[in-house]
């Protein structure tokens, strides 16, 4: 009987603000900020928006001087303060880390990451973070990491351009890029090769589990705890989605180990040495260095593996993604990086032996870089971040938080704020980091957080910059991409910053490589 009462309660709330959320439509309410209603707070006026809720809030914060305290139902737990201020941002990121932990809050909306690096906080997260930059910055695994990216590239992603251009194909460019992030990714982090990336396009059930845990997370943010605990307890909608991509995981990854410890047991009897993933990192990790680290766990493990992908597959697939967009409205960028390329990298570099491939040579594409930067300020793989103080705190803008309140920054608005990256902040201008004498100019963190900042600061930005400007050299270098005439461009509401419906494209081998 409670349990029928409560869903009750859940439906009539959902329908009042369905309700509500079209009598504001034909009213056509203010442009920014939605009506704070009785009961209701101001969420029937995110519902009316939620299709386009990056865009929406980037108005709601331009129009209120950078932060925004949003008022969600009574009792629904979303009131939350927004904010895109550098001040807030690295008052709370770096000068006063201590007291903004990702908290119970964060990792209640994301438990199906377990106990990673993302959910983990104080002596956990240290150990996790120490060992995660003691086993990514040893030389070996720098070299994996290359050897796996070339590899993948030469033996996948171009043989796979090169049949869709002699076959004159549509394809949609962010699935070839979301499945070669996949496989490397999968290859750095368990040493197993998933070989999503292939003329056929094999459904990947990881990969689809992936996409499903995103958007079910996305949708804990807007909905009322009590609805989406609801909908996970009798098993429906984003929920029932969660659930069966949890399990997903747990079966993927528990093989994955077991597998690694059979190879392990095996070339330990047989004297033999594999390339250094990151699952036999960790399993043969020095414990006496680290307090909390358990990697006889397979729990642990999993959790590992888990955070990893989220890492590494989606967020460089979604950059190279909106990158190429937007190279595709610039005709003037692509042809000042092909120059570039020609003049800075020696002929080498299109040699398909990765052996021969010198990564150190790609700091000298300086444009390249200002242009991968300018996509990621534009289009944040991460559009959006959550925090919560454990203690009262005032910010830098004047607002005060209580303890355990929400704080969310806007990614996607910080970049297109006109008073903080001027007037021109909606154009896409790679010359904006690089300097009259042709460096390139140093951005504090907390103004572009795209690789987060302060203690936080991404582990894997290093890998991610090298693997995207060795993806953009070979295509831009080898192909014309053009966009399919009238195909939509929209982001998808989740955790990722996806194209809600791919980026289709033509691919066309270039006969004239100067």
């Amino acid at each position: 009987m409670a349990l029928l009462t409560l869903l009750e309660v859940s439906i009539s709330f959902l329908c009042f603000s369905f309700l509500f959320g079209y009598f504001l439509i034909s009213k056509k309410p203010h442009r920014f900020f939605p009506t704070n209603w009785p009961f209701l707070g101001m969420l029937p006026g995110l519902l009316v928006e939620i299709h386009r809720v990056y865009d929406y809030m980037t108005e709601v914060l331009e129009a209120s001087n950078l932060t925004y305290h949003f008022k969600g139902p009574w009792f629904g737990g979303l009131d939350m303060l927004i904010t895109v201020d550098p001040a807030n941002i690295y008052h709370i990121m770096s000068s006063n880390f201590a007291n903004y932990p990702k908290g119970s809050e964060f990792k209640k909306i994301f438990d199906v990451l377990g106990d990673g690096i993302f959910n983990a906080d104080s002596e956990l997260w240290k150990d996790l973070r120490k060992s995660a930059q003691s086993l990514m910055s040893h030389q070996e695994f720098h070299r994996f990491t290359l050897r796996t990216s070339m590899s993948k590239l030469e033996k996948g992603l171009v043989p796979l351009l090169d049949h869709v251009a002699e076959k004159k194909l549509v394809v949609d460019l962010q699935d070839l890029f979301q499945r070669f992030t996949f496989d490397t990714t999968f290859v750095l982090a368990t040493g197993f090769d998933p070989r999503c990336l292939s003329i056929e396009m094999p459904e990947i059930e990881f990969a689809k589990a992936l996409d499903e845990a995103e958007e079910a997370i996305f949708f804990r943010y807007v909905k009322p705890e009590m609805v989406w605990k609801m909908q996970r307890l009798i098993g429906f909608g984003d929920e029932l989605r969660m659930k069966k991509a949890h399990s997903t995981f747990d079966r993927v990854c528990f093989k994955c180990i077991a597998s690694k410890r059979d190879q392990i047991l095996s070339e330990s009897t047989n004297n033999e040495s594999s390339s250094k993933d990151l699952l036999m990192s960790y399993m043969n990790v020095d414990t006496t260095k680290y307090k909390l680290l358990n990697p006889s766990n397979e729990k642990f493990l999993r959790d590992m593996i888990l955070s990893f992908m989220l890492a590494g597959r989606d967020t460089t697939g979604s950059a190279l993604t909106w990158f190429f967009w937007l190279l595709s409205k610039n005709t003037k960028a692509i042809t000042k990086i092909r120059q570039e390329i020609n003049t800075q990298l020696s002929p080498r570099t299109n040699d398909s032996d990765s052996d021969s491939f010198d990564p150190q040579e790609l700091n000298k594409l300086v444009y390249l870089h200002g242009a991968l930067y300018e996509a990621l300020r534009l289009y944040p793989p991460v559009p959006f971040q959550h925090k919560s103080p454990t203690k009262p705190d005032v910010l830098p803008s004047g607002h005060k938080v209580d303890a355990s309140s929400k704080i969310v920054f806007c990614l996607y608005s910080l970049g297109r704020m006109k008073s903080v990256w001027g007037e021109d902040a909606l154009e896409f201008k790679p010359e904006r980091w690089i300097s009259e004498s042709g460096r390139l100019i140093h951005v504090p963190s907390f103004k572009f957080l795209s690789f987060n900042a302060g203690p936080r600061t991404c582990l894997g930005k290093d890998v991610a910059m090298t693997q995207m400007k060795t993806v953009a050299v070979k295509i831009i270098q080898n192909y014309e991409i053009k966009v399919v005439e009238g195909h939509k461009i929209e982001p998808v509401p989740s955790v990722i910053l996806h194209m809600k419906y791919g980026l289709k494209v033509e691919v066309t081998k270039r006969c004239n490589l100067t």
